[in-house]
């Protein structure tokens, strides 16, 4: 492995790039990222529904391929609806291959009982939450997991309009307060961060830093 390792960020939206930037950034400074975009994957799985398909799995894969061909030492995955598709690709790659929330949700497992998540991409909460459920039974756990999806804040963060993104989950995170945990679903939910922890007294758990922690030690401990 090269001295600065390479690290592929592959998004399905242009708005999980500045977020995980800026983790690679403040956390992995020594490590040259390479961002691959298909913007199309977001379009093509929401018409997909619950279930990813075969044909966006290999699809998927074959962006995994073409991170290996350029030199990737390692793949970080910023869309969380796609997770049977990155579990082939780190099944048919031998670099590390990270999924957008693992670190985030072993985090908010070891927080509490009750955990909230608020998302903003709709086809991606069941994917996740049986991703959530899997940990859980791994951890031997007694987590419970209450998602609510927001409205529209997506759909103002492609427009551009940030403040009212992160003003809508924000108002929603309320809803939650109760519990233990509020995980930040989408690598881009994470910009919202701030004005959730202005309105809970609870943690506040976003995917962007404790996905790369888990790349760089994965990376790096060999």
């Amino acid at each position: 492995m090269a001295a600065s390792p390479r690290i592929v960020l592959f998004h399905a939206t242009p708005v999980a790039i500045e977020p995980v930037m800026g983790a690679m950034a403040r956390l992995w400074p020594e490590a040259e990222p390479v961002n691959l975009l298909d913007d199309s994957l977001t379009t093509d799985r929401a018409r997909d529904g619950a279930d990813l398909s075969e044909g966006l799995t290999e699809r998927f894969v074959d962006f995994g391929r073409y991170a290996r061909r350029i030199g990737a030492d390692g793949i970080l995955v910023t869309c969380s609806a796609f997770g049977p598709a990155i579990e082939r690709m780190a099944q048919t790659l031998p670099i590390p291959v990270v999924k957008p929330n693992e670190a985030m949700f072993r985090q908010a497992i070891a927080t509490g009982g009750r955990i909230g998540m608020l998302a903003t991409f709709a086809p991606a909460v069941s994917t996740m939450t049986r991703e959530f459920e899997a940990f859980v039974s791994e951890a031997r756990a007694a987590a419970t997991l209450d998602t609510i999806v927001v409205d529209d804040a997506i759909s103002r963060l492609n427009r551009g309009d940030a403040d009212s993104h992160n003003r809508l989950v924000a108002e929603r995170a309320r809803d939650l307060g109760g519990h233990d945990a509020i995980m930040l679903a989408h690598f881009s939910t994470s910009r919202a961060a701030v004005a959730v922890r202005a309105v809970v007294d609870i943690p506040v758990l976003s995917a962007p830093d404790a996905a790369v922690a888990r790349m760089r030690a994965l990376v790096t401990r060999g």
